[in-house]
């Protein structure tokens, strides 16, 4: 294992407040031409972004905890992956593999069979986006079974496209308007262990989705069944052990595919290659996005290869999907995802935050709930001091107090009362320890 490699200095220093000056130009520029639907957490505007930092346009070098929502796991500009984008632009920037192929595509779908959990043969199509990826592994799973109906957990996130704003549970902003929506969509309860009423054990909690989906919708009717193996969006809820292999257990029985939506939560982020494996999962179909391009758009639906082979020829693929450019920076992050140990060093970011805010939780007057998550995916839940009450309004003002201060959080949760760590993973343990600091001196203030 090589340690990683940095071209900007890694140090928060605020050159201005922010948002600068020259931020507050570009401000202007985008009032005039951007769609007002299209919001940003930051206020200033990035020039260059490394490691654990972000530079803006005035200079100020922010301390990065949101990685382009898990995106930038690698490092924002990290070696392999620009070079090999510079190699491969240089040779062509597109053809589409539908019509004249290359081998990148396939180099890609050959990482993917390798590293996915299932010891089972595996084949992939590459799309553009995660909420591709997911209408993807619905169509696939209604073409294998000949089913109709897709359940989906509570507190899911899974895009914004027309199908997965149905499967995505929070109305404000996503869904708000937008509608109608894609029929034959089942919510059903899931595992939120902080939340529940009365405490519930994995198999119970599994139980009860399965009661009700049986109820509601009946097995033979499921096409498959689309689950986070840790929440994102929905507040980075990791649901009690037992739950999704219950679940699982369940899916295979019944002949219903067993989906598992590993686009934040995959690639190193959870401590290991993917959060399926804390439990042992082996998902029928499995999609992945954002950290599997370095940071270049890139997504990829994988499963059992009988599944896959299901859809005729022609019925999978699209112009852009698996984009030469975008398979280029795929390998080069795989590549520094085995080279550097980064699932090793999301566990190193797992155990540095849990030591330095595992107090918080402790004190009876605290308004943080519940610290939890795996690896460098883990979040803070804001409650009302001695209850379980949700308090948006302290999440808001820790990240707004931190901003200040030049660190960069993201808030989430399904009533957006979680601030979430979502650090590069290679983001130095110094520059993540002050990180750290302020955000207890935010919170305690």
């Amino acid at each position: 294992m090589s340690d990683p490699v940095y071209h900007l200095p890694q140090e928060r220093k605020l050159i201005t407040s922010l948002p600068g000056p020259s931020s507050r130009k570009i401000e202007a520029r985008r009032d005039a031409v951007v769609a007002k639907g299209v919001s940003s957490s930051a206020p200033f505007y990035v020039d260059k972004a490394d490691g654990g930092v972000i530079v803006d346009a005035d200079g100020n070098s922010i301390i990065d905890l949101g990685a382009g929502i898990a995106v930038t796991s690698v490092g924002a500009s990290a070696p392999r992956v620009v070079e090999n984008v510079q190699k491969a632009v240089a040779n062509f920037t597109h053809s589409s593999f539908a019509t004249t192929p290359y081998e990148g595509y396939v180099a890609v779908c050959e990482q993917l069979a390798e590293l996915t959990p299932g010891s089972f043969a595996k084949k992939t199509v590459l799309v553009n986006s995660g909420a591709e990826a997911v209408e993807n592994a619905v169509k696939i799973a209604r073409h294998y079974t000949g089913r109709d109906a897709v359940a989906v957990a509570e507190n899911a996130f899974h895009g914004r496209t027309n199908l997965t704003m149905a499967m995505t549970s929070k109305a404000m902003p996503y869904k708000t308007g937008f509608g109608p929506f894609a029929p034959e969509i089942y919510h059903f309860p899931a595992s939120y262990p902080f939340q529940e009423p009365t405490p519930l054990t994995g198999e119970q909690a599994a139980q009860r989705a399965i009661d009700y989906l049986e109820t509601r919708v009946g097995a033979d009717h499921l096409a498959c069944l689309v689950h986070e193996p840790i929440q994102g969006e929905g507040g980075f809820i990791v649901p009690e052990p037992g739950y999704l292999p219950a679940l699982q257990a369940w899916c295979r029985a019944h002949g219903i595919v067993f989906v598992i939506d590993e686009i934040q939560s995959g690639f190193c982020r959870s401590g290991k290659w993917f959060a399926s494996e804390y439990e042992g999962l082996e998902p029928d179909v499995i999609t992945t996005a954002k950290a599997l391009g370095g940071g270049l758009p890139i997504a990829a639906c994988t499963g059992r290869a009988d599944i896959m082979d299901s859809a005729q020829a022609g019925g999978l693929g699209g112009t852009y999907g698996g984009n030469p450019i975008s398979c280029a920076a795929s390998l080069g992050a795989i590549a520094t995802m085995k080279e550097w140990d980064l699932p090793n060093r999301a566990q190193a970011i797992e155990t540095e935050i849990r030591a330095k805010l595992g107090d918080l939780v402790n004190d009876p007057a605290s308004c943080v709930g519940e610290l939890r998550g795996h690896g460098a995916m883990m979040a803070l839940e804001f409650v009302a001091p001695g209850t379980r009450t949700p308090d948006a309004a302290k999440a808001k003002q820790v990240v707004s107090d931190l901003l200040s201060e030049g660190v960069l959080m993201l808030t989430c949760g399904i009533n957006g009362n979680c601030v979430r760590f979502l650090p590069s993973l290679v983001i130095p343990i110094p520059l993540l320890d002050e990180a750290l600091d302020l955000l207890v001196k935010a919170i305690k203030a």
